[in-house]
């Protein structure tokens, strides 16, 4: 039925925003009787957008069998997800019609503001992390699932040898959203890259239907240390002889 919808959104959100619930903690919490909830809890069930779980093991149990007790799923979770998506589409459509395209990106810009701030603090805990690495833990904490590696070493013609890292976004929480405003993954590139003061590019983007978000970054500690190496033709000293076979 669809106006049960609304009272199973409800149930939903009560155990998003409270936790894994008992059919009796939703009923006093939601003021409806446990039938009700029974009800909604098994149709929820149903489309997986909940699951059952045996409750934690406690020092002191009633008599009877503990009462099982409901946890949102991932799908649950996209569900809402998606609604939130949908709203903050239409509030950056509102944005770009009534203060343009600048208007879209300052929103974006602060956006990611928090790349900076969180950055400083992370490399300040733990400075032993590389560049990409740090950032992982950054986003990561937003909840972009962030990991980072490093690739084999790649010529760049005249500055040598240099060390590159990949940063791999797993999940983007506005992947829908960015889809349609890609200044939103426009300005978290540049902000990655003022972060850590170097040029990087961004290989893939999961808002463009790529499985990932990539983005390649240049250690530059490599280059400079490549580019402080003595030549073998032109050696430190100017008083040292070239060695000949």
């Amino acid at each position: 039925m669809t106006g049960d919808q609304p009272t199973r959104e409800r149930v939903v959100r009560s155990i998003l925003v409270n936790g894994p619930s008992t059919a009796a903690d939703l009923a006093e919490r939601l003021d409806l009787t446990p039938a009700a909830v029974r009800r909604h809890l098994d149709h929820l069930l149903g489309q997986g957008a909940l699951e059952a779980r045996d409750p934690r093991p406690t020092a002191s149990r009633g008599r009877g069998r503990p009462a099982k007790v409901f946890a949102i799923t991932e799908a649950g979770r996209d569900h809402f997800d998606q609604q939130y998506d949908d709203l903050a589409v239409q509030a950056l459509r509102y944005l770009a019609e009534t203060g343009g395209d600048e208007a879209v990106q300052e929103f974006a810009r602060r956006r990611v503001a928090f790349l900076e701030r969180d950055y400083a603090t992370v490399t300040a805990a733990d400075p032993d992390l590389t560049p990409a690495e740090a950032m992982a833990e950054v986003l990561s904490s937003q909840g972009y699932a962030a990991t980072a590696r490093s690739l084999p070493l790649l010529g760049t013609g005249i500055e040598g040898l240099v060390a590159v890292e990949q940063l791999c976004q797993q999940h983007c929480p506005v992947a829908h959203v960015a889809h349609e405003f890609p200044q939103l993954c426009e300005a978290e590139t540049e902000a990655i890259g003022r972060v850590l003061g170097r040029h990087v590019q961004r290989l893939a983007t999961i808002a463009h239907g790529d499985g990932v978000c990539t983005t390649c970054i240049p250690h530059g500690s490599v280059v400079e240390e490549v580019a402080q190496r003595p030549s073998r033709n032109h050696p430190a000293d100017p008083h040292q002889k070239v060695g000949t076979r």
